[in-house]
């Protein structure tokens, strides 16, 4: 009997494969790769989106700096409107304040594609409603009231915006404070800066077909200094003719 006990064969263990890995599941680590990417996928989309907002927060200083109270900024920072924040509903902004937007982007993209004039030119967000500013040496011929060669591509887009816009428009003359004109016609920079803003407000009126009643000129001499006049770069930049387009609910001029 001990005999066939010994002679019995022993039963091998049950081969059940590789013994299992340590760790999670390999499905695990790949499923948290696509979770992790994501992730990332959607704050990359909401950092976009929030990038968006501050954007135009820094380029208008607030729907409410930029369309309510007047408010100091660099001049010489171009504004440039991204088209779809006019149709954003989140900015709550009033038709006025769209409108105004949809023609700040139609005056930056007109100026965008004419290189003569782009480095010579701004577009500014101001109290009710929208400045467009030209160099004085672009538009008029130094001391005179007499048109350069580059101002009738700027007043043709002034034309434009008038004829696609129902805003009014009123027309600054700027000087520095250092006597411009030889001329007994113009014995003062008051006599020039006004008497050019006249004559920019003729052309538009007379080439463009604007009525008068939409349209106003005014000089201010070297009344109102972009910058100091301490030389002769700063001279010319405040040497200037401003176009400040404002609907027509917009009472008195822009004090």
């Amino acid at each position: 009997m001990a005999a066939l006990q010994e002679q019995a064969p022993r039963r091998k263990p049950k081969d059940d494969g590789p013994p299992p890995a340590e760790g999670a599941p390999e499905w695990m680590t790949t499923f948290a790769d696509m979770v992790t990417l994501l992730l990332c996928f959607f704050v990359l989309l909401l950092s976009f989106a929030n990038q968006d907002v501050e954007k135009f927060r820094d380029m208008l200083g607030s729907v409410q700096d930029a369309f309510g109270v007047q408010k100091e900024r660099p001049q010489d920072v171009h504004i440039a409107y991204a088209p779809s924040l006019a149709d954003r509903k989140d900015l709550n902004l009033k038709a006025e304040q769209r409108k105004q937007l949809v023609m700040s982007q139609m005056i930056r993209d007109m100026v965008d594609k004419d290189p003569a004039i782009k480095k010579q030119v701004q577009v500014n967000a101001e109290n009710g409603g929208v400045l467009f500013r030209a160099s004085g040496r672009l538009v008029f011929e130094p001391g005179t009231t007499k048109f350069a060669p580059g101002a009738y591509k700027v007043l043709d887009k002034v034309i434009r915006v008038l004829k696609e816009h129902t805003y009014d428009l009123i027309v600054e003359g700027h000087t520095s404070t250092k006597p411009e004109s030889k001329s007994s016609l113009y014995p003062s920079n008051w006599e020039l800066s006004s008497a050019r803003a006249a004559a920019a407000l003729r052309y538009i009126m007379d080439k463009g077909g604007i009525p008068a009643s939409r349209l106003k000129a005014v000089g201010y001499a070297g009344s109102r200094p972009l910058v100091p006049n301490d030389s002769l770069e700063n001279m010319n930049r405040n040497r200037r003719v401003e176009f400040f387009f404002r609907p027509p609910s917009g009472k008195g001029m822009r004090f």
